[in-house]
């Protein structure tokens, strides 16, 4: 059972800086996600694009962003579930919860706050026959473990910047990396389009365009793939085949909480604090609705600094929270770290 002051559900940008917020608090929390690293989409969709309104930066990349969240975040020592949806809930006698995965694992806290993004992001798988035979049996959606595919042959198919980005890394990992797209064109990034290029001229990986997989072949895990290319198939042997097409948002388990829902998202009372209609279970960010809701990562932050404040009054009944600035009041990181300003120094002039 893994026990904190905050479950977050979703480790998405909004989530990650709930860390930092409730870590003022003096909260503890814990973080749960369905995919692999943290960062939802911005690490998943688009690491390399440019986000332009994050205050205090004119541009930056999502990657970098969620890379500065966990850094100010880890003074606070947060934890992950990550891998894994968050499945159930059940509300205990005194008022607490525990959350259960969909591998089993149990997380117990007096707070909940989902901040799940358009909600928990499944693959969009490609119109194959029998995917259920080989998945994780050769055929895999997330790459969680770079290692399992060292020195295998890998099929990597899509066009956007997670397929350029992983057939990038795995050229030097894999002893034979094929990545197959249906046009010439690639989505991503121009300079991994570029480093794709370079790394096809020195043979480290193999490029079939424009080109799809049409069947998966195999004696229960994953042997070979039919290809067809400009109307002629041909087939291709190798050890793993990764489709990444992207990500579908789906609210998921979640709908089933007792939650009220509108749209495909979770009501929540903005007046105050972003409490749903479930006492103890707050929405924050692009999961949430109230009217003029804007679906933006600063209004995210925003919500995340409002729930934490209403969080700690649920888990300290009675005790009153004097908000003071970390410019006067500096921070203390629950790993014995400290971050203040410098000292005035008082002397006189001679």
């Amino acid at each position: 059972m893994i026990k904190t002051d905050i479950l977050i559900i979703g480790a998405g940008p909004t989530g990650l800086f709930t860390v930092f917020e409730a870590g003022l608090l003096k909260l503890k929390c814990h973080l749960i996600d369905a995919l692999p690293q943290p960062g939802g989409q911005c690490s998943e969709i688009y690491p390399k694009k440019p986000i332009y309104d994050i205050p205090g930066f004119p541009e930056i990349l999502a990657g970098d962003l969620t890379r500065n969240l966990l850094e100010q975040g880890k003074q606070f020592e947060p934890g992950f579930t990550l891998g894994e949806r968050a499945e159930t809930i059940d509300k205990l006698e005194d008022g607490t919860f525990i959350v259960t995965t969909n591998k089993g694992t149990k997380h117990h806290a007096p707070v909940i706050a989902i901040a799940g993004g358009l909600g928990s992001f499944e693959p969009r798988k490609p119109g194959l026959d029998n995917l259920d035979i080989y998945e994780d049996n050769g055929l895999e959606y997330f790459i969680k473990d770079p290692e399992v595919y060292r020195d295998k042959r890998v099929v990597i198919s899509g066009g956007g910047d997670s397929a350029l980005d992983w057939s990038i890394f795995l050229a030097d990992v894999a002893s034979e990396v094929t990545l197959i797209h249906r046009r010439n064109e690639f989505r991503g990034a121009l300079d991994s389009v570029e480093k794709v290029g370079e790394l096809k001229d020195l043979g480290k990986i193999n490029l079939i365009t424009p080109a799809e997989v049409t069947e998966l072949h195999g004696n229960g895990k994953i042997e070979a793939l039919t290809v067809n290319k400009d109307g002629e198939d041909f087939q291709l042997e190798t050890d793993h085949f990764i489709p990444l097409f992207g990500l579908s948002p789906k609210l998921g388990p979640i709908a089933d909480w007792g939650l009220e829902i509108e749209k495909n998202a979770i009501k929540v009372d903005n007046s105050l604090n972003y409490q749903t209609n479930i006492p103890g279970i707050f929405a924050i960010g692009d999961v949430n609705t109230y009217p003029e809701k804007l679906k933006l990562i600063l209004c995210g932050f925003h919500e995340a600094t409002l729930m934490c404040q209403a969080a700690y009054r649920i888990i300290n009944p009675g005790k009153k929270y004097v908000l003071k600035y970390t410019t006067v009041s500096g921070i203390d990181g629950f790993d014995g770290t400290r971050k203040e300003a410098p000292k005035a120094v008082v002397q006189s002039i001679q």
